[in-house]
């Protein structure tokens, strides 16, 4: 009924205010329930049963649970127009050149992060800095991450999920640029962590509007 009627339902309030009605017209309510059904309980009980319908409700449609997934595990969404919206635009982007190539280079970049915070024991997750950008490929991959998280995000605040994948797509070019022409670990340490650090926020850029680790292929 919510998606067919595409009810745009806050469902925490929702929740909230349900358990406020019992708890004021029922008495003694609240002492009378167990650890297990209190109301931040209840509450989160009561979404990821929602949410897993949904997941169902998706696969019926032919809609591919990795892709469910990699919305799903972004969190904080309790309305289920926004998050069916969302699938959606990731599937139809992920059906795209741009998308097929984005989601190898999101692959290739986690890789080589996860291979060498390992290695160093550290992360990588820090600011990049704009005075060690050597090279043209860098500098652009930077300006194009910085222009494209800038874009998706408003867009993503303005619900118009297929403006953020389009957003995105922007990224092709000047991150396959940058992996044919840059070599990440460099001689010099404080290039290596620099482009470790731009691959890193390369992933943390298209985690604005999916969880890409989820994602098969």
């Amino acid at each position: 009924m919510v998606l067919e009627n595409k009810l745009r339902l806050p469902l925490h309030e929702v929740f909230r205010k349900a358990y406020w009605g019992y708890n004021e017209t029922v008495a003694d309510f609240e002492s009378v329930l167990d650890d297990g059904h209190k109301p931040k309980v209840l509450e989160k009980d009561l979404l990821d049963f929602l949410a897993d319908r949904l997941k169902v409700h998706l696969r019926e449609r032919g809609v591919r649970h990795d892709h469910v997934e990699a919305v799903f595990s972004l969190g904080g969404e309790d309305d289920l127009v926004r998050l069916l919206a969302r699938v959606d635009a990731l599937s139809n982007f992920l059906g795209t050149d741009d998308g097929e190539n984005l989601l190898a280079a999101y692959k290739r970049a986690s890789n080589i992060v996860a291979i060498e915070e390992k290695k160093d024991g550290i992360s990588f997750d820090g600011d990049v800095s704009r005075e060690k950008l050597a090279q043209d490929e860098e500098r652009l991959l930077a300006e194009g991450l910085s222009e494209s998280g800038s874009n998706a995000r408003d867009a993503i605040d303005g619900e118009k999920y297929f403006e953020a994948m389009e957003a995105m797509s922007a990224l092709r070019a000047p991150v396959d640029s940058f992996f044919d022409n840059i070599t990440v670990n460099a001689d010099d340490p404080d290039l290596r962590v620099n482009r470790l650090r731009l691959l890193s926020q390369f992933r943390s850029t298209l985690g604005q509007i999916a969880d890409f680790s989820r994602i098969e292929g």
